[in-house]
């Protein structure tokens, strides 16, 4: 006998897009949850163009080169309101924003952000990648250096921003930070604790598939394509086109 079906989580696939209409379909997405417009789980992944976010947490030791700098060298700097310090988005990466309504989970931010982090680890150890938690620290570490990290904000128990996994990406970016405020910290990617010789795309595909498919067992949901479209009344978001290559430059 087959158990009742779960709940469904919509999985938004935006491939690559700027960091900003990602932030405001984000925003929208919140508040049509909130309103009761939306009433399923969604979760969107997204690889955004090189950006450095700063959480609410952001101390000044953790920005060395001057936000004026960094744009000169690429990078768009944005003030968001997720907690958290300092962190980068690259090509490469996958960043997962989770809109839960976690009324319907369990109201309480602290076993949130475990169990996105479980669902990481969860993923990352069917990739053939031994990964943990670092006491005392929000995220996931792999033999010691930072392979994913954490930033949420919750309205109204509705939740948004979310998790950042390093796949391909070659972690430059965070040669400009102290990321997430960690002195000393080491950054790692799927790619590097797997080993050279891994086809990129396939890598990329592999991690996404694992990533949804623990998302769904951390949250009891079950997770279902959709298009933005189904979504999303913005059409400012819908006319920002995704970046066609998808998971390299």
């Amino acid at each position: 006998m087959t158990g009742p079906a779960l709940p469904a989580m919509r999985v938004v696939d935006l491939g690559r897009r700027p960091y900003q209409p990602v932030l405001e379909l984000q925003r929208d997405l919140c508040r049509r949850r909130m309103a009761g417009a939306l009433t399923e789980d969604i979760l969107l992944l997204v690889e955004h163009e090189p950006v450095i976010t700063l959480g609410r947490g952001t101390r000044a030791t953790s920005l060395p080169t001057a936000p004026e700098a960094l744009m000169r060298q690429g990078f768009t700097v944005v003030d968001v309101e997720r907690g958290g310090d300092v962190t980068v988005h690259e090509p490469g990466q996958l960043v997962g924003y989770p809109i839960l309504d976690l009324r319907h989970h369990r109201p309480d931010l602290h076993w949130y952000l475990r169990q996105l982090e479980e669902a990481l680890i969860v993923a990352l150890s069917g990739l053939g990648i031994t990964a943990g938690r670092n006491p005392g620290l929000t995220g996931v570490w792999a033999g010691g250096r930072k392979i994913a990290s954490l930033g949420i904000h919750v309205k109204q128990w509705i939740t948004f921003h979310g998790f950042a996994l390093n796949v391909v990406n070659d972690l430059r970016g965070f040669e400009a930070v102290i990321p997430c405020g960690i002195d000393g910290v080491i950054m790692t990617s799927v790619a590097r604790e797997v080993g050279r010789g891994r086809d990129p795309r396939a890598l990329w595909a592999e991690t996404r598939a694992a990533v949804v498919d623990a998302m769904g067992r951390a949250f009891g949901r079950d997770p279902i394509p959709a298009a933005l479209s189904e979504l999303s009344a913005d059409d400012a978001v819908r006319m920002v086109p995704a970046h066609s290559g998808g998971a390299l430059p």
